[in-house]
Order: structure tokens, then C-alpha cells, then sequence
């Protein structure tokens, strides 16, 4: 049957309660990342990280909240998205994912609170160099690949179908493929690693081609989410599917260049690096027509007054500014120093407000009380608000050099722009706390009140 809206329907009871058992994962995780993003913030505030004795415990919590807020929160609502579109009968195949991600998740929230440490800040997936953590990454891993197994396999993208809801699906369809690129290319790297490579620079090389193929499949999540809640609060875009279905695979294209990229380059030289460097810099351009074209159709719409939807439109809001923010910034790199936290925390921020917006649609939807629409409503503003005052005051702090992954006197705080500009991180770093576990509390409410 033909639709004339952009969205998705579970298409059965199972796969229904699997994709709520997938948001909850999510919210979970990021309930235990805003506990962890805490003491993060006060270490690196001026005066109070005079008072925080843990310095050490800085960088323990730093990789569990990095690997809570991104890692597990934006595969879990991916998880979420591809159970929508995926046969499900409610056996034990069906279940194992969700087990086993749920098993890792568990795993890597308790690690720091049965003494494991030795953390690595290396990039996209830092770890505890512990076989406990690394066996919880893992778990959690193999139950997202389960997942994306039984989407690719047993999914119908409706590629053909001249329908708004096809463009959906299969827009969810290519993401969960470049999520297996992602997959493949850690594989590769992992058995290009020689032996002789340890330690920070083990996971460094490890997940540098895989963590950039990943930003792909999160930016066309993102543009996924963007369409549904921009149709959903009233705008409109007069554009054939097959249109829409092609600007998603553009999306994902430039994915194909890390082909070249491993055949050609070895894994530990300069080359490979700066080949995905390059392909993420500009490789992530081939979103803007989609993202503009989604963006005009928002700013183009009546304002809506329905209360049910301010909330939704807040957080679109919100997402697109965060998200073209921290492109600006990724654009202003130079060097190692916070300018490039100040990039990734903008582009981070931007997908997760967007996934709190979905969130806000869905609880209704399936079946859970609607979100308190007057708290809802402002949440989206202090959580982006907060993080925007972050990303500023890490972008001007970095232009004077400030390093990154470093706390208390480490930062090297001596000039007042300096330190004007990690204050101005710290209060935006503590607003957007408030925001997030806003989020959290107006979430576990509606989970424990079903719908009227």
C-alpha cells in the first residue's frame, strides 16, 4: 500500500519488541555515560580540577563514557532501525544480538568499578587494555554484526518501490551495509597488524579505517532520522523516492575509495592514515545535498502548535545546528588540540540530539505514555545549547594550543583566553549534563507508564 509519509513500521509484534529492547540498551547506556561525563567536566574545569584526586581515573572514565555515548547509544539505535525492517518470529536467533550486545554493554559500564585500568585514548574505540574490556567490547561487537547479518540477509529494501516509506528502508538497508564495511575493515586491519605493534598504537591502527567507514553509516542514520521527524512534524519534500533513495547511496559512496585505500596502502604508513583522514574530510561533503535539501523543507514548514510535536521539532532543530557546527570546526584542524574534540563532540551531539528526538516520537508509538511535552520541549535546547557552548569554548581553546586528552594542570592553563575559553567548556559541559539526564529521566518515565 502506497504512503505518502516518510516513516517506518515494525513489520511484526516481534520486531516491534525487539526494537524497544534496543532503545532501552541505548538509554541505558546513556544514563551510564552522563554519570561518567561528571567527573570528565569537573577535571577539566579551572579551580575545580584543583580539588579532583583522580587524574588517573580522568582517562579510565574518559574511554567508558566515549565508548557508552557513541559506541553503544548510536549501535543501539541502529540496532533499533534495522529490527524495524527485519523479519523477526521471536526465536532464539532472533534474541542472541540483543543478548549478547546487552552481556557487553553490562560489562564495560562495571569494569572501572572492579579495578580495571589501563586506559588508551586511542581514537574512535579507546580501551582498557584488559581482556576483561576487551572481551566486553567484543560481546557487544559480535551482537551488533548478528544484527546487521539478519538485516542484510533477511530485510527487504524495497530499492524498486515508488513509495515515501521505501525511501526508509532502504536508506536503513545501505547503512547497515556500510556498517558491515566497518566490520570488514577492522578485520582487515587486524590481520595486517604485525605482531611486533603493542599498546596505544595497536588500537590506534586497529580501528582508524573502520571508525571512519562507521561515520558514514551514522550520517545517513541521521539524514534516515532527519527525513522521518522533519515529515512527521509537517514539512514536505516533493521529490520522487528514487531521488531520495539515490541521495542516500551518494551518502554512503565514498565508502567504496577504502577499498583502494587497503589494497594499496599498508596499514601502518602515513598513506593509509591520511587516505581516510582525506576520505572522511571530504568524503563526508557528499551528504550536504540531502542534508540541505531535508534542512530547507524544516526552516520552509508552518510552525507547528500541536504539543506532542514541539518536542520533536526541538530537537531536529538542535541536531542540524550541532551537526553543521562541528563540520565547520572539523574544517578549522590544525595540530593535536582540542579543536578536533571540539569537531567530534559537535558532529557526535548533532546524531544523539536527533536520536533523542526519534525517541521522543517512538515512546507513543510503541505503546509508552508520551514524553512530558512542556519538559521534552526545552530538553533538546539545554542539552544542545550546553554542548554548543562546549564546542565553542574548545574550539577557542585549542586555537591557543590547549592539548587534548589531558586534565588539571596538564592542560597547561596559563593565559586568560585559555582559561576563559575551558571555563566556558566546563559550564556548557555541565549544562548539557542537566540536558542528557533530562533526557534519561523523561525516557525511564515513559518506559513505566504505558500508554493511556
Amino acid at each position: 500500500m502506497q504512503t505518502n509519509h516518510y516513516t517506518l513500521h515494525a513489520i511484526s509484534t516481534a520486531a516491534n519488541q525487539q526494537a524497544i529492547s534496543w532503545l532501552k540498551l541505548g538509554v541505558l547506556s546513556l544514563a551510564a555515560a552522563g554519570i561518567f561525563s561528571i567527573l570528565l567536566v569537573l577535571a577539566r574545569t579551572p579551580a575545580i580540577q584543583e580539588i579532583i584526586p583522580f587524574t588517573d581515573f580522568f582517562h579510565i572514565a574518559l574511554v567508558v563514557h566515549v565508548d557508552l555515548s557513541v559506541l553503544i547509544w548510536f549501535l543501539s539505535c541502529a540496532g533499533l532501525l534495522w529490527s524495524l525492517v527485519t523479519p523477526n518470529h521471536g526465536t532464539r536467533l532472533d534474541r542472541l544480538p540483543l543478548a549478547l550486545a546487552l552481556a557487553g554493554s553490562i560489562m564495560i559500564i562495571i569494569a572501572p568499578f572492579i579495578g580495571i585500568g589501563a586506559p588508551l585514548m586511542n581514537n574512535y574505540v579507546p580501551v582498557l587494555d584488559h581482556p576483561f574490556y576487551l572481551s566486553a567490547l567484543c560481546i557487544f561487537g559480535a551482537g551488533m554484526l548478528a544484527q546487521l547479518l539478519l538485516t542484510l540477509i533477511f530485510a527487504r529494501p524495497e530499492l524498486g518501490a515508488d513509495t515515501n516509506q521505501s525511501v526508509l528502508k532502504s536508506g536503513v538497508y545501505f547503512a547497515a551495509a556500510a556498517t558491515l564495511a566497518a566490520f570488514l575493515g577492522l578485520l582487515v586491519s587486524y590481520l595486517a597488524i604485525p605482531p611486533t605493534v603493542e599498546g596505544h598504537g595497536y588500537y590506534e591502527i586497529l580501528f582508524w579505517g573502520g571508525g571512519h567507514i562507521l561515520q558514514f553509516a551514522y550520517t545517513l542514520l541521521v539524514l534516515i532520522v532527519w527525513l522521518w521527524l522533519s515529515d512527521a512534524t509537517g514539512a514536505r519534500i516533493n521529490l520522487r523516492p528514487g531521488v531520495l533513495k539515490g541521495l542516500m547511496f551518494i551518502t554512503v559512496a565514498p565508502i567504496l575509495y577504502s577499498i583502494w585505500l587497503y589494497s594499496r596502502s599498508d596499514v601502518l604508513s602515513p598513506e593509509h592514515r591520511l587516505g581516510f583522514t582525506d576520505l572522511m574530510t571530504y568524503g563526508g561533503l557528499a551528504s550536504l545535498p540531502l542534508g540541505l535539501i531535508i534542512t530547507q523543507a524544516i526552516l520552509r514548514a508552518k510552525k507547528t502548535h500541536a504539543r506532542d510535536k514541539k518536542p520533536i521539532k526541538a530537537a531536529l532543530l538542535a541536531s542540524i545546528t550541532l551537526f553543521a557546527a562541528g563540520g565547520v570546526i572539523g574544517f578549522m584542524i590544525e595540530g593535536v588540540n582540542v579543536v578536533i574534540p571540539a569537531h567530534y563532540h559537535g558532529s557526535i551531539v548533532g546524531i544523539t540530539l536527533a536520536f533523542m528526538g526519534l525517541t521522543y516520537y517512538l515512546l507513543p508509538q510503541f505503546g509508552y505514555a508520551a514524553p512530558n511535552s512542556k519538559i521534552a520541549h526545552w530538553q533538546p535546547y539545554i542539552y544542545g545549547g550546553g554542548q554548543l557552548m562546549h564546542i565553542l569554548g574548545l574550539a577557542w581553546s585549542g586555537g591557543y594550543g590547549v592539548q587534548r586528552k589531558t586534565a588539571g594542570a596538564a592542560q597547561g592553563l596559563d593565559r586568560l583566553p585559555e582559561i576563559a575559553g575551558m571555563g566556558m567548556m566546563g559550564l556548557g559541559g555541565a549544562i548539557s549534563i542537566i540536558g542528557g539526564f533530562l533526557f534519561v529521566i523523561i525516557a525511564i518515565k515513559s518506559f513505566n507508564t504505558k500508554k493511556q
